[in-house]
């Protein structure tokens, strides 16, 4: 469950200046309003370390120039960032990220080649709100890992069930496709990657 720390509206600049070295939480701010995000645990924190340890493996299998950032801000306005579940940044193109070295902040939608969320009790943030938000900058290629099917009818159907969502850039809208079961994920970036939804859902079984 997030939780509101103030609702006194701060830039993006204050409130990289307000966070906290160290923390057992993770913070974003939404709208100026900086708001405690819990640290991913349990079958959050194992669904999200299994898809960097796959995307970790692949990335080196295929040589690409491409890594998994242990944290990482995305900027998406002058009073909006989110810190994403897992990040995969284009290294080439922080050459133009200028609060990367000092700040992990990425501003430009083109040095993130994907980011994922897994959805937790706040699904509205991960289906309505970043989605838009990812969108908004540019992002080509979001993933939204629904493990328990809590999502909106509305994004996941009825009835509701385990879901994996893939966000596009299409003529600069997203276009979503949706997994479930034992489907095979046919993923954009690494079409060549076998794995089915059951399989990350259930790492491990």
């Amino acid at each position: 469950m997030i939780a509101v720390i103030d609702k006194t509206p701060v830039s993006i600049d204050q409130f990289l200046d307000w966070y906290p070295q160290i923390s057992e939480n993770r913070y974003e701010l939404r709208r100026g309003v900086i708001v405690e995000m819990p640290k991913p645990r349990g079958k959050h924190s194992e669904i999200a370390g299994f898809v960097i340890k796959k995307l970790n493996t692949v990335i080196d299998d295929k040589q690409v120039p491409f890594f998994i950032p242990r944290e990482c801000m995305i900027k998406i306005s002058e009073d909006t960032g989110y810190e994403p579940d897992v990040a995969v940044v284009n290294r080439p193109n922080l050459a133009n990220e200028s609060r990367w070295e000092s700040s992990s902040v990425i501003e430009h939608g083109e040095s993130v080649k994907l980011v994922v969320e897994v959805v937790s009790t706040n699904w509205r943030d991960d289906y309505a709100l970043k989605m838009t938000d990812y969108e908004s900058i540019g992002i080509g290629e979001y993933w939204i890992l629904d493990y328990l099917g809590i999502g909106g009818r509305r994004y996941i159907g009825s009835p509701k069930q385990p879901t994996f969502t893939i966000c596009t850039m299409v003529d600069e809208e997203y276009e979503l496709q949706q997994f479930r079961g034992n489907e095979r994920i046919i993923f954009p970036t690494f079409p060549e990657w076998e794995l089915t939804v059951n399989q990350i859902f259930h790492p491990g079984e």
